[in-house]
């Protein structure tokens, strides 16, 4: 981990402070190439109500449409969240050379936790993996979304049984 890794995970931490502002799972990402950002992204599942709207996807689309090509190699994703399985698969296809991220996922995690497929050797590329950077900030963002929400729906059950 570098000062640099903190400084654009810092970055990757404001979008997803704006997926929690609009409702969605406060995860965040963002594509770096020479040290410039070039893509960000955060999750839109509920807002757009697609599977496929994770914010490691959304910021790889927009980094094919600015580079104008499928391969993002010299690129570096931060991303606040571990990949799960989908985008750990988008990463190696989209030919991402490193990853960073902050929280681990147990649920979901395919960058080291349950599996690391973004290491396989049998794939045709393999991405660095940086985990653990601004940890706390990633991983209590997510802690306190989802005691919200179990706050929210324990106050309807109550409501309703009244």
């Amino acid at each position: 981990m570098n000062g640099a890794d903190e400084r654009f995970m810092k970055l990757a931490i404001e979008a997803a402070d704006r997926a929690e502002r609009l409702g969605e799972v406060p995860i965040g990402a963002i594509i770096v190439k020479d040290d410039a950002v070039i893509a960000r992204g955060y999750n839109l599942r509920e807002l757009n109500q697609q599977a496929l709207a994770h914010a490691e996807l959304m910021a790889i689309e927009e980094a094919c449409k600015m580079l104008g090509t499928w391969r993002l190699t010299d690129c570096t994703l931060y991303v606040t969240l571990e990949p799960c399985p989908m985008c750990a698969g988008a990463i190696v296809q989209s030919r991402i050379d490193r990853v960073v991220y902050g929280a681990s996922d147990p649920k979901a995690g395919c960058a080291g936790t349950l599996m690391n497929l973004l290491q396989e050797e049998r794939f045709n590329h393999q991405a660095e993996v940086v985990s653990g950077v601004l940890e706390e900030e990633c991983s209590s963002r997510l802690t306190r979304f989802f005691q919200e929400i179990r706050e929210r729906k324990r106050e309807e059950r109550k409501k309703k049984s009244e």
